[in-house]
């Protein structure tokens, strides 16, 4: 991919973003990982593609020198907790996540006098702070077996009240007090709207992950993270599959499964956050090391405990 940008004395080059990322990621030694929600650009330079949990782990045991995270400001974050002495880069620096802002360490520091002794599993749409005031990590992917693990029957869980809602269905002999947070892209679809695209593709399977509502993901055929939706796309004998979650999911199995036909389930599925991500801006951050994330080391140390904690758990 080849494009014009301005340098930096005003004038314009025309560069090879693939070639030039090859070369600048070699230099450093650095590796690319990018969310399943990027763009496809994007996951044209990647060398790992997948969900929190599976960047997660890829992060914390890598032997690069340089990570370059394509996706938002807790994920960064959570790869410099996992690996302090690498050089974490968010190639756009206000790529953010509304749900990790509906929750403060203080206010979560709150919820705990009100609870005293119940432990916190926080999702890791959270930010370092929050994280630090948990005793354990989740994912989409693994909330239900963490929240098994622990041996209370009472456990705080924040900040998607929706996923919490998913999980404490799934274990009905623990009590979860929730958070009131949410993603805004995955609340935005409404069940009606759900019925409508059923009845249009009757013959669909309809795949849902579970930070949408729970009145919405009640009428799916499956529900699960953005990793688990695509291997049940995969390994599925069906031909066609109505898609629950941000619109990424979608391109991504349309690219690996030119066979089967795949339908989002609401236009909104759109997160703007993950899609500030361009070529370019992976370029820039390998070319100038921008923008480095950095946690202070006694929130970074509470928060890593939490992490391993998830991550020896699976």
């Amino acid at each position: 991919m080849k494009q014009f940008i301005v340098n930096r004395l005003g004038g314009k080059v025309l560069i090879n973003f693939k070639l030039e990322i090859q070369r600048l990621k070699k230099e450093a030694n650095a590796v690319i990982l990018a969310h399943n929600y990027q763009l496809e650009e994007v996951h044209e330079v990647a060398d790992f593609i997948g969900d929190s949990f599976y960047l997660s782990k890829i992060a914390a045991s890598t032997k690069h020198d340089v990570i370059v995270f394509c996706g938002v400001h807790f994920m960064a974050e959570t790869a410099k907790i996992l690996s302090p002495e690498k050089i974490v880069l968010l190639p756009e620096k206000d790529a953010g996540c509304p749900m990790a802002d509906m929750v403060t360490a203080d206010g979560l520091r709150k919820l705990k006098m009100e609870h005293p002794g119940v432990p916190v599993v926080c999702y890791v749409n959270s930010s370092a702070e929050v994280k630090s005031e948990s005793d354990i990590c989740c994912t989409s992917s693994n909330a239900v077996k963490i929240v098994s693990s622990l041996s209370s029957d009472k456990v705080i869980f924040v900040p998607d009240e929706h996923l919490g809602d998913y999980v404490a269905k799934q274990i009905p002999d623990k009590q979860l007090i929730l958070w009131k947070g949410h993603c805004i892209t995955h609340a935005k679809v409404k069940p009606e709207e759900v019925k409508k695209i059923r009845q249009l593709h009757p013959e669909a399977k309809l795949l849902i992950h579970p930070e949408c509502s729970p009145e919405v993901v009640k009428l799916g055929d499956f529900v699960g993270s953005t990793s688990e939706i695509i291997q049940y796309a995969e390994q599925s004998e069906a031909k066609r599959f109505i898609i629950g979650t941000e619109m990424g999911v979608v391109s991504t199995l349309k690219a690996s499964l030119p066979n089967k036909t795949f339908y989002l389930m609401h236009p909104g599925l759109v997160c703007p956050n993950m899609k500030k991500t361009r070529i370019q801006s992976v370029y820039e951050a390998l070319r100038d090391r921008k923008y480095e994330i950095n946690v202070e080391e006694d929130i970074a140390s509470k928060a890593r405990n939490t992490l391993q904690r998830m991550l020896e758990i699976g």
